[in-house]
């Protein structure tokens, strides 16, 4: 497998020189980070090149890199490090697991959306069908729009559901709640009644830094 790694390393160094932003090696699992204005193009490839011919997307996942390489929490929220051991280049990350069966490797690909405020990609559907519902998923709970898709909706949550629960600044409790109103005679929904509570343990909470004994 190692021997595999090695010339696939090679040969996406040499298919891919002046597009690929990092290639690592980890754990006998290899990652490679594109930029997202070369995501379609790469991935194409990557399905089509008989040197590669991953034939198969495994899976599709969101992420969201806020706060992360830091463990710190204050006041019941987290606090972003500043010096973070990750310098990603931005928030919201989809990550794709490729599979060739014919040449028995495996493939991880991860791609920055450009922008934390509106995170967009370009959807992957027409290289592979499987990609509808994973990048539906990407969508509902991580609030990433995949430009293309031919039916991007809401997938686990309901559509009146405000909000994306995946992102690590969603509250726990949510924005709405709905329950049944015998008046009306419908479900309805309204502002989260639910009280936020403190999940910090005490002794590491903001007001007590320095008075502990």
């Amino acid at each position: 497998m190692a021997a595999d790694l090695t010339l696939l390393t090679a040969n996406l160094n040499e298919k891919f020189s002046d597009k690929v932003v990092s290639l690592t090696n980890q754990l006998g699992e290899l990652t490679m980070v594109v930029r997202a204005a070369d995501l379609s193009f790469i991935l194409l490839r990557l399905r089509d090149d008989p040197s590669f011919h991953f034939e198969q997307m495994i899976d599709l996942c969101g992420v969201d890199y806020y706060t992360y390489g830091s463990d710190l929490v204050v006041g019941g929220a987290y606090l972003k490090a500043e010096d973070s051991k990750t310098n990603y280049p931005a928030r919201f990350a989809v990550v794709y697991h490729l599979l060739s069966v014919r040449n028995n490797m495996r493939l991880r690909v991860r791609v920055f959306a450009a922008d934390d405020a509106l995170p967009m990609l370009d959807s992957v559907v027409g290289i592979w069908r499987c990609a509808n519902w994973f990048e539906r998923e990407a969508f509902d709970l991580y609030g990433i729009i995949f430009s293309g898709h031919p039916d991007l909706r809401r997938l686990l949550t309901d559509y009146g559901f405000v909000g994306n629960p995946f992102r690590k600044d969603f509250p726990l409790s949510g924005h709405v709640e709905m329950r049944y109103d015998p008046e009306q005679k419908r479900v309805i929904y309204q502002p989260v009644t639910v009280e936020p509570r403190q999940l910090v343990p005490k002794i590491i909470r903001e007001e007590h830094y320095g008075h502990m004994k």
